[in-house]
This record gives C-alpha cells, structure tokens and sequence, in this order.
C-alpha cells in the first residue's frame, strides 16, 4: 500500500492512482493530511467508472474531491471502451471546458447565464490507470435526483438551458476560431463510428446490441403493433450512427454534444422549490454532432410519455429561445447559428437512430441495484456477446421496462419522428 494517509474505502484502487491523487491534493497547497476514500451511488448509477468521494481534511484546508476511476478489470475496459472513454472525457475537461469558460470571460457573460462546470482538479491518461479527479459540487448544495423518477416540466427547461448554453459554445468557437473547433471535433472519438468501422474486432458489442432488441421485441410480445414501431431500430443503430456522422462532418450546425445527458450526469441546485441551476456532468461520450442528439437523448431517457405529449413542442421552443439568448451575448442569432426549422429537420433526420439508442439505454439506466450488480458482474467474467440486461431484470422491473418501450414507441410514432 501506498505510504499516504490515505482510509476508507481504497481497496480496489491500485498504488499507481494513489500517488497520482496524493500528487493532485499537493499541488492544492495540501500536505500532511488526511484523506479519505467513500464509495458514491449503488450498482446502475454508473457502469463506466469507479466513483469516489474524497474527503481531505489538512492544517491549511479541507477538500472535497470527486474521483473517477477506470475499472482495472481487463474485461470490464475491453466491454466498456474504457481507455477511449475517458481519453474522450480527460479531453474535455482538458481541452473543451477551459475553452469555453474563457470564451464566456471573454464576452462577460452575466454568472447566472454561464453554463456552470465542476472544478477539474486533475486527469491522468496512462492506461489503465485512467483518473479523472472532479470538485464535489455537492459541498456548493447540488444534489442529484432519482433516475427511477421522471423529470418535472420545470426540472426538464432547466436542463435544456444548460444545453442551449453548452451548445451555443460549440457555434461561438466556431465563428471565433474555426480551426479550434475543428481541433476539438477532430480529436473527440464517436463510439458508436467504431463499432461501425471495426465490426470485427467489436463483433461482442454489436451482438449485444442485437441481443437488446430481440429482448425488447419480446417484452412486446403481446404487443403487435409496438413491436413493428420498434423493430429492426436498436440492430441499425451502428450503422446509421456511422452515417450520420459522415454527415455531420463539416456540417456548419453540427456542436460539440454532452453525449450522456440522462438524470445521473445532471447536478441539480434548488432553493427550496425552486430550480436555481443545472449542471452537465460526465463528458465521455462527447463528439462532433447536431444537437438534437443531445435533446432527443435527454427526453426519452429522462421524461415519461405523458409529459411528452402535454410539453414535447414547448420544449422545443424553450430549448430554441435559450440558445437564442445564449447566443446574443456574443453577439449571434439562433434564427442564422441554428435555425429553427433545421432544429425540426434534424429531429426526424435522427429519429430512427435515438429510437434504437432510447431502447438500449433504457434497458441498462433503469436497472434496479441488485440487478444492475449482476449485468455488471456478467461484463466483468463474460464475452458482452452474452451479458443478458433485460434478462437479468425482475418482473416488476420488466413491466417498468415494458412500459417505458411502449412510451417511447408512442412518443416517437405521434411527434412524426420516424
């Protein structure tokens, strides 16, 4: 074990990340303290890394640190692209991030229009030992809400705030420094073009993927004309997210996306009832694409149908005036950046893709923690060609699951998306 005054839980953290987060906590002007590991969330709040909450209490300071973790497992790194991941994530927080807070110095954007980021305190990049080390915003009053909940109409225009704003950076740089944004776009990795590119060495993903479907197909056995909406959308998912991306290159709309906008990469702040700020988290599947990616990801992973049919266009234009404001304090228009009727086109252009892609992230984010430990436990012993997510969901489970696939059918099937 490392000679640090490190406690807790720092079992399954190799010695080689502990002198990095010793090294990190020093450059913070910490020497000589105490630092203590917490394990943070249950099984299903994250399958990609290994969350800490780090405590560090010193004669000159405290800290609170968040630690994300790669996985050591050799398993678990190959079923969940790990070294991409969070070469994608240790980008942003490198390269994108401190781009964009100086484009909003730059133009003295007020605070309260600023899309707000954690305090990046470190990134380590040598495999496989890759650590992310993420101020815990917690201490500033964020909290994150249930993923098992759907998000309120309020709690929804919020979110879609922070990503008109993370958006408009992407149409800012892009007018201010082309061949930045080109930089960025061009060093930020598309999973989904990968597995496309490569199907051989990813055969196991994409049987997966395939296996997701014909589990999804037969939650809807009785269901007929569900099971048509749906069919044959979750096995071309690769493929048109290959296509789409060939589109998207130099497409003068296209933005840096979140990527993996869902309930638990968003901290919430409210005062009392009140929503004062939402903040994006959790970057690793960011790349160059159009921002209706972001927004049909967000809505049909993160709403109910319901809240969808009463408020799916007024979203719409909320997202569409945010941006709109974002924008005008660089002095831009959405109605050149983006136009509102491209954000329409977009919508039915991505549609049959975020069909697919809604029922392969539902079947993993709304798994309960005993059964999200098993389908974790399979990815760590198992080809993924055999990890079996909806199988390994309850009945209660799999009528949530049943639910919410008939739901985005519906949804998808009357706003005309396919």
């Amino acid at each position: 074990m490392a000679p640090f005054n490190f406690e807790g839980d720092i079992q399954n953290i190799n010695e080689r990340q502990l002198e990095f987060i010793n090294s990190a906590i020093e450059k913070q002007g910490l020497k000589n303290s105490k630092v203590t590991f917490h394990a943070v969330g249950t099984a299903g709040d994250n399958y990609v890394a290994n969350v800490k909450r780090i405590t560090v209490e010193g004669e000159n300071g405290n800290l609170n640190i968040i630690a994300k973790i790669a996985p050591s497992s050799q398993s678990l790194r190959e079923n969940f692209h790990s070294a991409l991941l969070f070469n994608n994530e240790i980008f942003v927080y490198s390269k994108v991030i401190p781009k964009f807070i100086q484009l909003q110095k730059q133009a003295a954007v007020p605070e309260e229009e600023q899309v707000k980021f954690p305090k990046c305190y470190g990134t380590f990049d040598e495999a496989p030992n890759e650590i992310i080390l993420l101020e815990d915003v917690k201490v500033q009053g964020y909290i994150m809400l249930d993923r098992f909940i759907p998000l309120t109409d309020y709690v929804v225009k919020g979110v879609l705030k922070s990503l008109a704003v993370w958006h408009s950076l992407s149409y800012v740089l892009k007018n201010k420094e082309p061949e930045t944004f080109n930089y960025f776009k061009d060093n930020l990795v598309d999973l989904w073009s990968i597995l496309a590119e490569d199907k051989e060495n990813n055969e196991s993903a994409v049987a997966f993927i395939t296996q997701v479907e014909n589990m999804a197909l037969g939650v809807l056995a009785d269901e007929p004309e569900y099971q048509n909406i749906i069919k044959g959308k979750v096995i071309s998912s690769v493929e048109r997210a290959a296509k789409l991306k060939k589109d998207e290159n130099g497409n003068r709309f296209s933005v840096i996306q979140h990527g993996d906008t869902w309930t638990n990469n968003i901290m919430f702040k409210f005062q009392e009832d009140t929503l004062k700020e939402s903040m994006l988290i959790d970057y690793q599947m960011a790349r160059n694409t159009s921002p209706v990616a972001d927004l049909l990801y967000f809505f049909f992973n993160c709403t109910h149908h319901y809240a969808r049919v009463e408020y799916f266009n007024e979203w719409l234009d909320y997202y569409h005036s945010q941006l709109d404001n974002s924008l005008s304090n660089y002095g831009l228009k959405a109605n050149y950046v983006y136009p509102r009727d491209q954000l329409d086109a977009d919508l039915k252009r991505y549609g049959k893709f975020a069909l697919g892609n809604a029922i392969l992230t539902n079947s993993m984010i709304n798994l309960k923690p005993e059964e999200a430990t098993k389908v974790k436990a399979q990815m760590d012993s198992a080809d993924i060609a055999n990890v079996d997510a909806v199988g390994s969901m309850d009945s209660a489970s799999l009528l949530v699951y049943k639910r919410k696939v008939i739901g985005i059918a519906l949804s998808f099937e009357q706003f005309g998306l396919l």
